[in-house]
């Protein structure tokens, strides 16, 4: 249990926002007020991270690389992986929540998330996600999808282990959650059986561990964040900026080689090698966005940063032209 005399001293030493400052002590120092009926419903749908949801749109990845996305069949399997992917992330940040509320309540930011705060208790973080995550497969199993089963399944078990375990293993957290996101990526493939190249799956890879690194990285720039996370403390800010550096610098080379290489027309080379310049304007955007301390929450980051989302969306628009057009 926590020392409250420690956790008052850290409380007086740790800096503060003007926000935190004026809404008066932390909730870490007081008891979780008792949630209200009228607001549970409300909460536990802030409890399940709607936002986060944006990194399940990796399942169209895949299909829409490979061209199969104006095939109405493989559009409606991906939305459903898409929805199926939404349903397994929320119900283990569920869970995780629950597990790790006391701790939230010493952070800057994460004191506000719904079970932190009091808002939704932590039996019924645990009965929404447990019955989420129970859900998923089942509806998987009923449809007889088996490789979206398998891909679903390895995603259950690596976020579980991860929540039980494996995010206090310094490294090792950070290769679990990129491959959560490479896992979300696969799901699309598996849903309509569509080829993951070598190149693919690289470029995802590589992308998810510098967004992770990128976290983890913000995280460690947040006053008093190295308490709410076993292996913070034993990260340097030298340490993930080298591993960033690598992760993007490795990322750019390989999606050049695709970009140059894999199409056959010259036309569609032209449009393939276009689209490098947005693509290093995104890894470039995003590194500075990081160095700026801003990186705790890459989905707000996604949600609000215009130049990113200008240069995301040229990305998007030339790898959609070189796929699809002719």
């Amino acid at each position: 249990m926590t020392d409250p005399g420690r956790m008052g001293e850290a409380e007086r030493t740790a800096p503060q926002d003007p926000a935190a400052a004026a809404a008066g002590p932390a909730p870490a120092l007081a008891p979780a007020p008792r949630p209200r009926s009228g607001r549970r419903a409300p909460a536990l749908l802030r409890a399940a991270r709607p936002r986060q949801w944006l990194k399940n749109l990796l399942v169209f990845a895949a299909p829409g690389t490979a061209g199969l996305l104006t095939d109405p069949g493989a559009l409606a399997w991906s939305g459903a992986a898409f929805v199926l992917f939404c349903a397994a992330s929320s119900g283990t940040y569920l869970l995780n929540d629950a597990r790790d509320a006391e701790r939230d309540r010493l952070h800057e930011h994460k004191r506000r998330r719904p079970v932190a705060a009091g808002e939704v208790s932590v039996r019924t973080a645990v009965a929404a996600g447990a019955v989420l995550v129970a859900a998923v497969p089942a509806a998987v199993l009923a449809t007889g999808n088996w490789p979206l089963l398998a891909v679903l399944t390895g995603y259950l078990l690596l976020t579980g282990a991860y929540t039980l375990g494996l995010k206090n293993v310094t490294v090792v957290d950070l290769v679990a959650v990129a491959g959560c996101h490479v896992l979300r990526a696969v799901a699309g493939g598996a849903a309509i059986g569509a080829p993951l190249t070598s190149w693919f799956l690289i470029v995802v890879s590589l992308g998810a561990l510098l967004v992770v690194t990128g976290k983890r990285e913000a995280e460690l720039r947040t006053p008093g964040g190295a308490r709410t996370r076993d292996t913070l403390a034993r990260y340097s800010l030298s340490y993930l900026a080298q591993v960033r550096t690598m992760a993007s610098a490795a990322m750019i080379v390989t999606y050049c080689l695709w970009a140059l290489e894999t199409p056959t027309e010259t036309a569609h080379r032209v449009v393939h090698g276009l689209s490098i310049v947005p693509f290093i304007a995104v890894v470039l955007r995003y590194h500075l966005l990081v160095d700026r301390g801003v990186g705790e929450e890459p989905e707000e980051i996604a949600l609000r940063d215009r130049p990113l989302q200008l240069c995301a969306a040229a990305l998007l628009a030339l790898i959609a032209l070189g796929v699809y057009w002719g």
